[in-house]
């Protein structure tokens, strides 16, 4: 690793023990944007939506990073700490049961009443006919990703992970949004 990379990530770490509700907030806003701006070039756009962009950041920032922060933390609380196989799918299973639905159904939301503008109608429709299929694609998809955060990742770390996979999570959803507002412009 390089010198500038190595003294990078040793300032990230410094503020993650420091500021670990603020950095956690700044990295999964970052990530959103990232993951947004491949699944606006896989889908073909010529010139980035800078706008959608943004919405999409704030999205990380102000609810992505915050609720695992506290998530992660509240399971932690929940479970006290323990790592054995049988709270670890314990956790997963509480995770994919609770947060995974209302995670989906809340972006789904967001995309297409902020990210889009689309009218209430519109979007209760497109949630009432993709949610199920969706859902059922992340419940194949996450419980893999929750039982390696339990198991492997320090407890300071789950969030950073967490949105790491997100973004690559958000790729799919994107992708999914738009081919459905392509199909109805």
């Amino acid at each position: 690793m390089s010198d500038i990379a190595k003294e990078a990530w040793r300032k990230y770490l410094i503020q993650l023990q420091a500021h670990p509700l603020r950095t956690k907030a700044i990295t999964a806003g970052v990530l959103a944007g990232c993951s947004d701006a491949v699944a606006q070039k896989i889908s073909g756009v010529k010139k980035l939506q800078l706008k959608r962009l943004l919405l999409l950041m704030l999205y990380g920032f102000a609810y992505g990073g915050p609720f695992g922060h506290f998530l992660h933390k509240l399971m932690d609380v929940i479970f006290k700490g323990k790592k054995d196989k049988k709270t670890v799918a314990q956790k997963v299973l509480l995770e994919q049961l609770t947060t995974s639905p209302w995670n989906n159904f809340f972006f789904m939301m967001y995309y297409g009443l902020v990210v889009e503008g689309r009218s209430w109608g519109l979007v209760k429709n497109k949630v009432r006919k993709d949610y199920p299929s969706i859902q059922l694609t992340a419940w194949r998809f996450w419980p893999i990703v929750g039982w390696v955060n339990y198991q492997y990742v320090p407890l300071q770390f789950r969030v950073v992970f967490h949105s790491f996979i997100a973004s690559c999570w958000a790729i799919f959803l994107n992708l999914k949004a738009r081919s459905v507002a392509i199909k109805k412009d």
